[in-house]
């Protein structure tokens, strides 16, 4: 009886120890700016307002306020340059500016760089019709007070 109470509590806890949890939207962002540090709780907030204004709501207008003259790419899909991005980001419409990010999970930064975490749902190859939760991230380097650098995940925008 014993061996066979042990097999299945096994089969139960194999089971669960692969389940998925879904990724979560942080629902109050405005928790993720603060920091003790100045430099990074700036840092941390021109990366909010970069990606909610500007990539979000597609307002190219404003990107020279985040964003470098020589503005470095490192996405193959986007364009560097500050003109690169404005001409990247700028094919679609812009939309209402947001005070979120959609799909935010968690802001992180140190020293120069801020990392934003997205929630992004996939279709599930195995389970024809149904979805999963992953991760995508965004790596932004800021210098001077505006966006030098942007490294970014393999997503669609």
């Amino acid at each position: 009886m014993r061996p066979l109470l042990s097999a299945v509590a096994l089969a139960m806890f194999a089971g669960s120890a692969t389940a998925q949890l879904p990724v979560e939207v942080h629902p109050k962002q405005m928790e993720l700016l603060p920091s003790a540090d100045t430099q990074l709780l700036a840092n941390k907030r021109l990366a909010f307002d970069f990606w909610r204004e500007v990539v979000q709501a597609r307002h190219v207008d404003k990107a020279s306020t985040y964003v470098a003259e020589a503005y470095v790419e490192h996405d193959a899909s986007g364009n560097s340059g500050l003109d690169g991005l404005v001409a990247s980001v700028g094919r679609r419409s812009p939309q209402p500016v947001k005070a979120t990010i959609d799909d935010l999970v968690s802001i992180v930064a140190e020293r120069d760089l801020v990392v934003l975490a997205f929630r992004r749902v996939l279709p599930d190859l195995e389970h024809e019709g149904q979805t999963y939760t992953t991760t995508s991230f965004d790596l932004l380097r800021v210098a001077g007070g505006k966006i030098v650098e942007h490294w970014g995940s393999d997503r669609d925008e």
